[in-house]
């Protein structure tokens, strides 16, 4: 993209260290129930039950994160978490035959995955804060570029062997680790506000209880997003097995998220126009990335095919294109020093919905196949744009940008 050539050379590095480590946390995901039920043979609600212990390590990861930023300083927090994701993927191998210490190995590295994003997207906000809002886009199409190389690739790889997908993934890790300790020790602590350390950390700083107090910042944004990533579980939990049930080849899933990818690239200048002419907040841009989920949805309950389906994914993929660069771009204009800690809680508010959502969906379709679950996306959805709207209200004051912070 031509707007990477106004960066410096740190920037696009950082994006190409990031492009690896998506792609290798992509590897694995897609094929963790594969490996339960085919490599390991458990049966499918074992499967589940282990994708519901990495998500919860990863709400807990994404909540301490947040709030060990300035204690722990963002070195010894980026660095020693991805280290320990590597140490956790490479055991992989060795402990998958063993259940039970399995599955608290993937809870592990569920969470010390989670526990570096908001200190790497808090850094961003401080290090970059004068375009910190392109910055941030530009990483999450890059990192989506990797989840579409990752997913690409880890087909061939399990075709090889399952392990090597986590060997894969531990390198990656490792790669990233290696980046942001020379990227941190080789930075002039002088040049810019990065909070590299602890020492950091001021007098003033307000205690946890104190920053859960402003729920401005915060509690309807969070809220929004878990209704908004509780809704989007219909692609796995409705309309997955609605594909296999109608007979459709399972390559036209497949499509779907390959659209989904090709779309986040793609599809970046006319996001830059509805953020122009009609969304010019992020607060805004997450009210407007509800209503395009709703619409998403709203296709799937009337058409019930599958191109309707593609229209559904094609709204889904814009609203998805608003939301994420928004939230921590937000976060960071208007928190202050204490964007880690938020960037962190309203990510653990949030990842509930993915939690929540695929058991609900899973129920809602055994008994009544795609309608009801288009229904409660359909209404989780309003639901988020209702959140949106109140955080948006709250926040007006900055409707035109001016940065306040929470000191």
């Amino acid at each position: 993209m031509k707007i990477l050539e106004n960066y410096p050379k740190e920037v696009k590095v950082f994006l190409l260290a990031s492009l690896i480590n998506s792609t290798g946390s992509s590897l694995m995901w897609p094929l963790t129930t594969m490996f339960v039920f085919d490599e390991l043979g458990r049966n499918m609600a074992d499967a589940g039950l282990v994708i519901l212990i990495q998500a919860v390590g990863g709400i807990i990861g994404q909540l301490l994160g947040g709030s060990l930023y300035h204690r722990v300083g963002v070195k010894k927090l980026i660095v020693g978490s991805l280290a320990l994701n590597a140490i956790g993927l490479f055991a992989l191998p060795v402990i998958s035959q063993y259940w039970y210490f399995y599955m608290a190995l993937m809870g592990f590295i569920g969470f010390c995955n989670a526990l570096s994003l908001p200190a790497i997207q808090a850094f961003i906000g401080f290090r970059f804060a004068d375009r910190r809002g392109e910055l941030f886009n530009i990483i999450y199409v890059a990192n989506n570029i990797g989840v579409a190389l990752g997913t690409a690739l880890s087909g061939f790889l399990a075709d090889i062997s399952y392990k090597l997908t986590f060997i894969a993934n531990g390198l990656t890790s490792v790669i990233f680790a290696f980046f942001f300790l020379n990227y941190l020790n080789r930075l002039n602590k002088e040049q810019g506000e990065v909070h590299l350390d602890k020492k950091t950390t001021s007098a003033t700083e307000e205690s946890v209880w104190g920053l859960l107090s402003n729920t401005r910042i915060y509690l309807y944004l969070g809220l929004g997003s878990m209704f908004i990533l509780l809704g989007n579980s219909i692609w796995n939990s409705g309309v997955s097995p609605f594909i296999i049930s109608e007979g459709i080849p399972k390559k036209a899933y497949g499509f779907l998220w390959t659209l989904n990818g090709v779309l986040i690239f793609v599809a970046q200048p006319m996001i830059s126009l509805l953020k122009r002419w009609l969304a010019r907040t992020s607060s805004s841009q997450m009210t407007m990335s509800a209503v395009f989920y709703l619409l998403a949805y709203i296709v799937i309950l009337l058409t019930h095919n599958y191109t309707g389906m593609v229209l559904a994914m094609i709204l889904a993929t814009i609203g998805e294109m608003l939301i994420s660069p928004a939230i921590p771009s937000f976060i960071s204009d208007h928190a202050g020093r204490s964007a880690p800690f938020y960037i962190g809680l309203s990510g653990g508010v949030g990842a509930v919905g993915k939690v929540i959502g695929p058991y609900a969906m899973g129920v809602l379709y055994d008994g009544g196949g795609l309608v009801p679950v288009a229904w409660l996306a359909s209404g989780t959805a309003v639901i988020g744009v209702i959140f949106f709207v109140i955080h948006a209200i709250q926040n007006r004051a900055d409707k035109y940008g001016e940065e306040s912070t929470v000191i």
